[in-house]
């Protein structure tokens, strides 16, 4: 992953540890839907579109947009951010909308903790970060926290938008059977059933549109799910 232009020989940004750098970032923005939003992630709503609802977890889930689409819809989400104030700020709008029974809010740093539970679906989207992140061992823990029939949706960056933090001609971004490469996960009980790299037209933070490129991934657990 591309780290951030203001990062320290140590590899923090500003020489902060990660929960400092989130933490602040959100405190700070608290509240703006121009830096944040609630919209709901596009490749999610058409990943969950037609799927029965059940449990599902938001990692990083940043300003609750996918949570509150999801739970409004029936599910029953725990979404989990290593910022205090992204977490409290998810359970108030969940409350707002009369939600507060179907989402649970907490917070994680996923580098140590994962929360508990089994899912029908997992949702890692843009699951980027500046700081160095045992990414692949987080989410082949996601994949292994699915209920069988449950599925893996992880949606990544595959080019670089106006509006980005990272503005690095560089950067490289790993394309999907790259990263389920990296997961390990056996054939025989995780399946992908999709891993493409779909370009969509996306609105900034500030209305500004363009065209860009997700690298998608989407992994099965193979098995019919449960019965209720």
């Amino acid at each position: 992953m591309a780290r951030s232009p203001n990062v320290d020989p140590s590899g923090r940004p500003d020489g902060q540890e990660p929960d400092e750098f989130w933490e602040n970032l959100y405190r700070k923005h608290a509240g703006n839907a121009a830096v944040w939003g609630t919209r709901v992630n596009p490749l999610l709503v058409e990943t969950a579109t037609g799927l029965t609802a059940g449990t599902a977890l938001d990692l990083a889930c940043g300003a609750g947009g996918d949570t509150v689409w999801l739970a409004r819809r029936g599910w029953h989400v725990t979404a989990v951010d290593i910022s205090t104030t992204a977490v409290d700020q998810i359970r108030g709008l969940a409350q707002e909308a009369g939600l507060g029974d179907r989402v649970t809010a907490e917070r994680h740093d996923l580098a140590r903790t994962f929360p508990d539970g089994t899912f029908d679906l997992v949702s890692a989207q843009y699951f980027h970060t500046p700081f160095t992140l045992p990414r692949a061992e987080i989410l082949r823990t996601a994949a292994r926290s699915l209920r069988p029939g449950g599925r893996l949706l992880v949606v990544d960056h595959g080019s670089i938008a106006p509006w980005s933090w990272n503005q690095d001609p560089e950067a490289r971004f790993p394309a999907p059977d790259e990263i389920h490469a990296e997961l390990g996960l056996p054939a025989s009980t995780w399946g992908i059933e999709r891993a493409d790299t779909p370009a969509r037209l996306a609105t900034g933070p500030q209305g500004q549109t363009a065209t860009v490129v997700d690298h998608v991934l989407v992994v099965r657990r193979q098995g019919p799910p449960p019965r209720p």
